[in-house]
């Protein structure tokens, strides 16, 4: 009987694909980067063509990697970068543009027209999130006015997972899940579905768009030409969804936070969604079952690049791997804090016009005293988003599930503990954004039951804070103070 199940993580720079067995055990894995093309100055594109031959070619090198055929895979699931936008058609399968990457910018002025419109609060109350190009609906609405009225009718419009779902099954599904729907800027947040007044606004036709369903169930049937054998796709979320669920995060109040070249935190708050009025989104997720849920969801724009910024930079790095040791030889930074606000500040403050800063600087200050500080900023910013998901949720925090590169430094992860004042949970597989995609589409085909998450996911560490509080108090609000004069320099 066929017991492993194929998780497929389509990024942003590559696309990686794990194979599970039925213990939830890795037994192999591929990578493969594509290419990002900059056409003009803010705009980011994919080559959609490219995705998919880069997607097949991991997938035979992961099976390869794991001495797993075609036809012992139990399930596929499916998890990709968010808010990427693409156009194809559906008699011919292909591409009518380049994808237009989330990173993208060119449909600033648009958003811009629809502020001065008036239009923000009530996108936001629909949709959960703030006006940005980052989303899909501009994204969308740019292409298809790029398009002849007579090609309009023959065309389908998705993000990366309907796609590759598309790829997969031969042109016999077009579906996305509401995790995927929520992000595009056209769905409704609370009645779950395509929004009528939005998909006007952005002249997006209902008939271009997928279907949208649950996270976790069979959704489709790869060919034996797409994927080598008719498999089930059985698990579909975004990305950041995905790592939530790959944490095994499905209960309210549950928080993992992602440590990447930024950091995305999302907070589970169960089957209602919470309106955030303290600059977080509000975003659809899974509850343990992989049916829809809701989440809060906080991005900080620069995290493991400020330490790549420290290399590449100022060069007080070879590697960002040395920013642990380095730390390490200092007790703590002599009052001196790092803003990474390189381009602006993220959640919770949305402050594009605040510039990056080192505040505290003595004759005394050495290069390990600005290594520390770069990564208790970190640690700084995630506490800034935390207090504000608990301030919107009224859930207290009681543990944060970590994940992502910089989850390996275990000098980060025990000042997180500190100045979180709870325990931070690292597992023992950090790509816990597959490992989610794998859990849906396991659960999905009946492989594996709710009930069996939390064992699924296997614990490495869990650093328990041992600062004293009054300590904590006093450099966070030194934190607080040099944020407030970052901000202040950028007005």
């Amino acid at each position: 009987m066929s017991e492993y199940v194929v998780a497929i993580d389509q990024g942003t720079t590559g696309t990686t694909v794990l194979v599970f067995d039925s213990r939830g055990s890795l037994r192999g894995r591929g990578y493969q980067e594509f290419t990002q093309h900059y056409p003009r100055p803010g705009w980011v594109e994919h080559d959609p063509e490219e995705i998919w031959t880069v997607t097949r070619s991991t997938v035979r090198r992961a099976l390869s990697a794991a001495r797993v055929a075609p036809k012992q895979v139990r399930a596929i699931g499916i998890t990709n970068q968010r808010e990427t936008t693409l156009i194809w058609d559906r008699k011919s399968g292909r591409p009518l543009h380049r994808a237009i990457v989330w990173q993208d910018r060119r449909t600033a002025p648009r958003c811009e027209e629809l502020r001065a419109q008036g239009l923000e609060a009530e996108i936001r109350q629909r949709t959960g999130l703030v006006l940005d190009p980052y989303f899909s609906a501009t994204k969308m609405e740019w292409l298809l006015h790029r398009l002849r009225p007579a090609q309009r009718s023959r065309v389908a419009v998705g993000t990366i997972d309907s796609w590759l779902v598309w790829k997969l099954s031969g042109g016999n599904a077009h579906v996305t899940d509401f995790t995927n729907a929520s992000r595009t800027m056209l769905f409704h947040a609370r009645e779950r579905r395509w929004d009528s007044f939005l998909l006007d606004l952005f002249g997006v036709p209902e008939e271009t768009l997928p279907q949208v369903v649950p996270s976790s169930g069979v959704v489709a049937t790869t060919t034996k030409s797409s994927f080598g054998a008719e498999v089930p796709i059985a698990g579909i979320a975004g990305d950041q969804q995905a790592a939530l669920f790959g944490q095994a995060c499905v209960q309210p109040g549950m928080v993992k936070n992602t440590y990447g070249t930024g950091c995305f935190l999302l907070m589970h708050t169960g089957s209602e969604p919470v309106v955030s009025s303290r600059g977080l989104l509000t975003t659809l997720a899974c509850d343990a079952s992989g049916q829809p849920a809701y989440a809060l969801e906080g991005s900080i724009f620069i995290a493991g690049a400020a330490i790549q910024w420290l290399r590449d930079g100022l060069g007080l790095l070879r590697k960002a791997g040395e920013s642990e040791a380095i730390a390490r030889q200092v007790d703590s930074t002599l009052g001196v804090y790092f803003v990474p606000a390189l381009v602006g500040l993220g959640a919770p403050y949305w402050d594009p016009a605040a510039r990056g800063a080192l505040v505290g600087l003595t004759r005394g200050t050495t290069k390990a005293h600005v290594v520390r500080a770069a990564l208790e900023a970190l640690a700084y910013q995630t506490r800034d988003v935390v207090d504000t998901m608990v301030a919107d949720s009224g859930k207290e925090l009681k543990i944060l599930r970590v994940d992502g590169g910089a989850a390996a430094n275990n000098f980060l992860m025990q000042f997180q503990a500190d100045v979180l004042a709870v325990p931070v949970d690292r597992p023992v597989l950090v790509e816990t954004t597959a490992q989610g995609a794998a859990f849906l589409a396991g659960l999905g085909v009946g492989l594996w039951k709710p009930s069996q998450l939390e064992k699924l996911r296997r614990r490495d560490r869990v650093f328990r804070p041992r600062m004293r509080a009054e300590q904590r108090e006093l450099l966070y609000q030194g934190w607080r103070r040099a944020v407030a004069a970052v901000r202040s320099l950028g007005s």
